[in-house]
């Protein structure tokens, strides 16, 4: 089986080829893209006029409006430019849990939106927590590099999530929109990592993905646990009592992670393993203006 079919099924493809990232803040890109701005600058499509000012560029001036007015006024255009546009992956080993792992289905999804912003002329970055990347991927012939890079990513990786934030915002300190695709387990909390997050001038996308099994799990008797990260262990008998608690556990973090988002401005989604992958981005994402 290809990379591409194994993250991206050519009917994924054709749909997703339709749609297009979008930021809710106004960013100044380096080059000229495909994307249309609010922003008011020099490029080609009239937008409107504003008084001149000393020290404005002089061949902007709209000599036919002084002299019927006999005031001098710059004339603005409507820019278009490019978007930066990041996905940020956790790699470690709670991530391979699932079926398909939580991991699979994070990598999928960051081939699926960095694919849309391929076709669209965005840069795309895809960065794991622990190991950072100059690759910078643009234009639909980037793809099947992009794709090689994601199909590398393997659950190995050992940073602690805020370690890993904090220095992915310090390589990428410009702006755009960034996904963090986590399932937030870490025993020193989420808080610390997110904050990082909010430093950035971007638009901050939060995919907390969960597997079927932790949202509904199916155990009973004694069992010895063991933390695949860490090796603690933890020996158990699972009730019903035990299963009712653990549910209102995992509600309770759910809903604090998705109030923690909605007070910052961050956007959050919580993404279940077994949710088809085009259902997640053209219902839940669109929803929440990532895509359209």
């Amino acid at each position: 089986m290809t990379t591409a079919s194994t993250l991206l099924s050519p009917e994924l493809l054709a749909r997703l080829e339709k749609m297009e990232l979008v930021s809710r803040k106004i960013f100044r890109g380096r080059m000229k893209g495909e994307r249309r701005s609010r922003r008011k600058g020099q490029s080609v499509e009239f937008a409107d006029f504003r008084n001149y000012v000393p020290g404005d560029d002089l061949r902007f001036i709209d000599w036919n409006t002084y002299a019927r007015l006999d005031r001098l006024f710059l004339k603005l255009f409507i820019e278009e430019e490019d978007l930066h546009f990041y996905a940020l992956l956790d790699a470690s080993a709670s991530m391979d849990f699932g079926d398909p792992t939580k991991l699979q289905y994070a990598k999928q999804l960051a081939a699926a939106l960095g694919f849309i912003g391929l076709v669209r002329g965005d840069r795309v970055k895809i960065e794991t927590l622990g190991r950072p990347s100059r690759d910078v991927f643009r234009g639909r012939r980037s793809l099947w590099r992009m794709l090689g890079h994601i199909d590398e990513i393997q659950p190995d990786e050992t940073v602690p999530l805020a370690e890993g934030v904090k220095n992915f915002c310090l390589r990428n300190s410009g702006k755009g929109i960034v996904v963090l695709i986590t399932d937030l387990m870490d025993k020193s909390g989420y808080e610390p990592a997110l904050r990082y997050l909010l430093a950035q001038q971007m638009d901050v996308y939060v995919v907390h993905v969960l597997s079927a099994e932790e949202i509904e799990p199916e155990m009973q008797g004694d069992l010895r646990l063991v933390d695949c990260e860490d090796a603690d262990v933890a020996e158990i008998t699972v009730s019903g009592a035990l299963i009712k608690r653990y549910k209102e556990t995992l509600t309770a973090f759910v809903e604090s992670a998705r109030e923690f988002c909605g007070r910052r401005g961050m956007s959050y989604l919580l993404a279940r393993n077994e949710v088809p992958l085009d259902e997640l981005i053209t219902d839940y994402l669109a929803r929440r203006g990532l895509v359209r």
